[in-house]
């Protein structure tokens, strides 16, 4: 049907009275088959934008600055339909690619908080910024479960675990999506990626993953399930194939799971250029044609930076490859999720105002500093910390600070590089090329920073780098893959540098402590950049070895995307404090957690491996194997998912469950007492596992099931009430389904995975 543009105002489909399936269905039969192929695509903004929009007349973008979605607007309303498009991008921990956004701690820093109450007031924040902006969409949050610490992408991810992945999943959902797609402050958020993308071969981003059905029920896909029970409206796919078939091939994942079993009725966007990936690099498709239909007929929406597939699909359908219902289909649940945004009355372009008032504001900066205050981990502290003669926490004048004057010697490459604080995704990371230099540099409180704003009047602040990580170097393969795309860069670690290690050995030796701060860079961390090791790299062991030799306290800080390999002379320091890219105001959280002005609250979402051979070292690992360790080195972690160290000490006692046999639509209800044995504050989390004690398949050996932060007083004691659904007490079985087998169960409940001094007793599940 063809409908002059004057006459759109008295269409069903542009009357906001209608309901929404009606204007669906009216807006869906006046679309000629160009028009329903062209809404399924999603291209980058930062081409032709009058090709994308006017010529294949695309339903959405990505990479877009407000200057060009204001023009892409202007040439959708010369459209035949004018259709609005729907505006995305990748706001991972805020808004990461515009000047002055508030950008907080990774998705790992944020997990270190398990607080998903805080997360979600993150992700509000950053919808706010974002909305301000004319975007509609962010694909996050990421909800893939990290068990190879190789792979690039461990700091997108919320760590190791199934539960605390939902948990903050869920959290992160709300904020971002607030009190509905009509609120004018929500965007989308997007489930990703859907679903095993993280178990690839050898770590390395996007291989094939050798992962069963029922291991991807049994761990991977929970938390995915969670999202859409917590009305998450987009899923994005993973790059990666299962199996041989690629996901965004992948029809039982798909449709018979996500679609049939789970009743998701939401968007699905491919990653990028997965369609055109199965012609030029999985080659599990002949052409573009070929691709498009295989696409399609797996229940894909929105194909993201395939523009082939514009053609390809049309072909699909002409030749009579591909049913045009299947598009129709598509295209049905993308003007749904446009109507329910609310895009043909108010296209939500960008607002000045409203920037003005919200982009950095005071309120998203105070989340920011308490987000990142509490994704601080305390690995290890001799008694050094928290240092003498500094602050005590209820002082409020820098000045009325007591003791000896003292000096800090901040040291280290990343003590004063603002892109390592702010980590992947965030302006200078590579993704964009309109913010060369990164954020505003006056915005981000450096670990060097924070120390000269905190320490008392009277105490110095010294700094030297004292030693380089590395850099990046063109490929030698060439600067473009088959299909056109740029080839990163490799990264080559720096050799040592005598004068620089002199420099910071002098600095040290004149120094009262030392805060050493090291870890990676943003080219280590992200797509593409996978590791084969997990060392230091660079000058940075040799600078902690130096250091350590002067026999000045050393306080190592690790700035870093995801946990790596620590050499003796780390362990050696007087304490190790975990700092996963702990966002704009990292700096200053560090300065006042070596100071004593907060407390060390956060906890491990995810384990240290002693060695990357030890791989996977996650803490809830399948029963049965020869022996305990290997030949030549412990199974054990280095550190443990859930550990993290107090400045006080809180003791478990009296764990009691209320009911020792339950049915499995029962709840296990059970008290524990915890007493803060120290002299400062605690904000305890408790964590309760679960450990099934036979089971009719192999079975992790205990699985975090809840979680409870409990503030408790010095000297004082508090009784917790704990409760866990029997049916969370459950497996997945040889044919694949989940189910609660009755018997008998232990209940865990301590402060971290592997704590030897965990409270257990057990309880039944009857049929």
């Amino acid at each position: 049907m063809n409908t002059p543009q004057s006459d759109l105002r008295t269409t069903p489909y542009t009357n906001p009275a209608v309901p929404i399936p009606e204007r669906v269905e009216d807006l869906l039969g006046r679309m000629t088959l160009e028009e329903k192929v062209g809404q399924m695509l999603q291209l980058d903004a930062r081409g032709d934008l009058e090709d994308l929009v006017l010529g294949k007349l695309v339903g959405s973008l990505l990479h877009a600055s407000p200057e060009r979605i204001v023009e892409a607007r202007k040439l959708v309303l010369t459209t035949r339909l004018q259709i609005p498009l729907l505006m995305a991008d990748d706001c991972i921990h805020g808004h990461s690619f515009w000047p002055g956004a508030t950008i907080f701690p990774t998705q790992l820093g944020m997990a270190s908080t398990w607080d998903p109450a805080l997360v979600e007031r993150g992700a509000r924040a950053t919808a706010v910024e974002v909305a301000s902006t004319g975007l509609h969409w962010t694909f996050s949050p990421v909800l893939c479960i990290s068990r190879d610490l190789r792979w690039g992408r461990v700091n997108e991810t919320f760590g190791e675990d199934p539960h605390l992945i939902g948990a903050l999943g869920k959290a992160m959902i709300r904020g971002y999506q607030g009190n509905g797609l009509t609120d004018t402050t929500a965007i989308l958020a997007t489930a990703k990626h859907f679903a095993g993308y993280s178990e690839t071969q050898g770590g390395r981003d996007a291989s094939e993953a050798d992962i069963s059905r029922r291991k991807l029920r049994s761990w991977f896909l929970p938390p995915f399930q969670e999202a859409v029970e917590a009305g998450c409206r987009t899923f994005m796919l993973g790059y990666q194939a299962i199996d041989g078939v690629p996901i965004t091939a992948n029809k039982w994942l798909l449709n018979d799971v996500l679609k049939g079993e789970w009743g998701f009725t939401g968007t699905l966007v491919t990653d990028w250029d997965n369609v055109g990936r199965m012609v030029w690099e999985q080659k599990v498709c002949e052409d573009d044609v070929h691709a498009a239909t295989v696409a399609v007929e797996a229940g894909n929406d929105l194909v993201m930076t395939t523009p082939q597939f514009f053609e390809g699909a049309q072909e699909a359908v002409n030749r009579g490859d591909l049913d045009e219902s299947l598009i129709d289909d598509a295209v049905r649940r993308l003007l749904t999720l446009k109507f329910e945004l609310g895009l043909f009355e108010n296209p939500r372009i960008p607002d000045a105002d409203q920037q003005a008032k919200v982009i950095g504001s005071a309120d998203h900066a105070a989340v920011n500093l308490e987000m990142a205050r509490r994704s601080l981990v305390l690995l290890t502290n001799d008694g050094t910390l928290p240092l003498d003669g500094g602050l005590v926490p209820s002082d409020t004048d820098r000045a009325a600070a007591t003791g000896t004057p003292r000096t800090i010697a901040v040291i280290g490459p990343n003590a004063d590089d603002p892109h390592a604080q702010l980590g992947d995704w965030a302006g200078a990371s590579g993704q964009i090329n309109w913010l060369p230099d990164g954020h505003p540099r006056h915005l981000t409180s450096t670990v060097l920073d924070g120390f000269r704003a905190t320490v008392p009047e009277e105490w110095t602040v010294t700094h030297a780098r004292g030693a380089e990580i590395g850099q990046l170097v063109p490929d030698p393969a060439g600067p473009t893959y088959a299909d056109g795309q740029p080839r990163p860069p490799m990264f080559v670690a720096a050799g040592t540098n005598e004068a620089m290690l002199e420099e910071a050995v002098d600095t040290a030796r004149n120094a009262d402590y030392v805060v050493a701060v090291i870890g990676d860079t943003v080219a280590l961390a992200g797509e593409t950049k996978s590791t084969a090791t997990l060392e230091l790299q660079g000058g940075q062991i040799e600078l902690i070895e130096r250091l350590i030799a002067t026999a000045v306290p050393v306080v190592v800080v690790l700035v870093q995307s995801k946990p790596s390999v620590l050499p003796q002379s780390v362990l050696d320091a007087a304490a190790i404090i975990e700092a996963f890219n702990p966002g704009m105001k990292g700096g200053q959280a560090v300065a006042e957690l070596v100071l004593g002005l907060i407390e060390p609250t956060g906890r491990l979402p995810i384990s240290f491996a002693r060695h990357a051979g030890q791989l996977p070292v996650y803490y809830n690992q399948i029963r049965g194997q020869h022996g305990d360790r290997y030949a030549d080195l412990s199974q054990e972690p280095l550190f443990a998912f859930g550990e993290g160290l107090s400045y006080t000490t809180v003791d478990y006692t009296d764990l009691r469950i209320l009911a020792e046999t339950i049915t499995e639509d029962d709840w296990v209800e059970a008290k524990v007492t915890l007493t803060n044995t120290g002299t400062r504050p605690a904000l305890e989390t408790m964590q309760v596992y679960v450990a099934d004690t036979v089971t009719s398949v192999t079975w992790a050996e205990r699985e975090l099931k809840s979680f409870v932060q409990v503030q408790v007083a010095a000297g004082e004691s508090v009784e917790v009430d704990l409760s866990i659904a029997a049916r969370s007490c459950s497996l997945v079985d040889q044919d694949g389904q989940r189910k609660v087998e009755p018997g008998d169960f232990e209940l865990l409940v301590g402060r971290h995975s592997r704590d030897p001094l965990m409270l257990n007793s057990r309880f039944r599940i009857a049929c």
